[in-house]
């Protein structure tokens, strides 16, 4: 009950945002591929900044 007006922390931000793309790029390959392979681009980029921050 009282981590309700908790913030989020930059890696949990992150971690929502690879989620969103990857769940896009799947979404779009079944599509166009090109644009399904444009957001996995995306999501390996945020995973890349998730990586960054850990270290």
């Amino acid at each position: 009950m009282f981590g309700l007006f908790k913030k989020k922390s930059d890696i949990e931000k992150l971690q929502k945002q690879y989620q969103k793309l990857t769940k896009e790029a799947h979404q779009l390959s079944s599509v166009d591929r090109k644009k399904g392979d444009a957001k996995l681009a995306e999501a390996e980029e945020v995973a890349k900044k998730i990586d960054a921050l850990r270290k």
